[in-house]
């Protein structure tokens, strides 16, 4: 009879989890795209979120990754997401609009998790992993200029840079960039090897449009 109980109680816990990820719309991708910041574009980085969401039983909605591209026709993450509002795999809302996503988001270690629920390493841990790829600046939108922002518009993995942000809000030092999610230092370069090298691992801040 506990033996049945028991079953039963992880049955339901698991039912809960899954039906709280089938909610969910927004999380950290588990796993980069294997190739640095070359995701194949827009494109390719979106396909990688719908994937991710698509496992862990959120395929339903349309996954778009928060990324900025550069150039003739630049795009700002931002106007890529939808306005709001956006909860994580267990249900706590990480932000209500567009507005609160980038004056004063509730995202943070705890909050920014994976399509999975899992925690992500952040400074202290090891390895640290808290850099995440955006190519913006604070306000979710494209930087302006010659210098590579976005790991030439997320196709490299060898030369250039990539902006990114700390999903952690925690750096160096006590400053506004260091606590930023979206906006907070350039990469050493594009490869995985570099991207490791100052804290990340190739991941991505993915929401679900509505």
């Amino acid at each position: 009879m506990k033996m049945k109980l028991s079953l039963l109680a992880a049955l339901l816990v698991s039912g809960s989890a899954h039906a709280q990820q089938g909610n969910m719309t927004f999380f950290v991708t588990s796993a980069g795209a294997g190739r640095g910041a070359d995701l194949g574009g827009l494109a390719g980085a979106d396909k990688h979120c719908q994937s991710l969401a698509q496992a862990a039983g959120a395929g339903n909605r349309t996954w778009r990754a928060y990324l900025s591209t550069t150039g003739a026709k630049p795009v700002n993450a931002r106007d890529r997401i939808g306005n709001g509002p956006w909860q994580n795999a267990l249900g706590d809302v990480v932000a209500k609009d567009l507005s609160e996503l980038h004056a004063n988001p509730r995202i943070n270690k705890r909050t920014a998790i994976t399509e999975k629920g899992a925690i992500v390493n952040g400074r202290g841990d090891t390895p640290n992993m808290h850099d995440v790829l955006t190519g913006s600046r604070s306000d979710g939108r494209a930087f302006i200029g010659s210098d590579d922002t976005t790991c030439r518009n997320w196709t490299s993995s060898g030369e250039g840079s990539a902006v990114v942000g700390h999903h952690d809000r925690i750096g160096l030092r006590d400053d506004a960039e260091s606590k930023s999610w979206n906006s907070s230092h350039f990469s050493r370069g594009c490869s995985h090897d570099a991207l490791k090298s100052s804290g990340g691992d190739g991941r991505l801040f993915c929401f679900a449009v509505k």
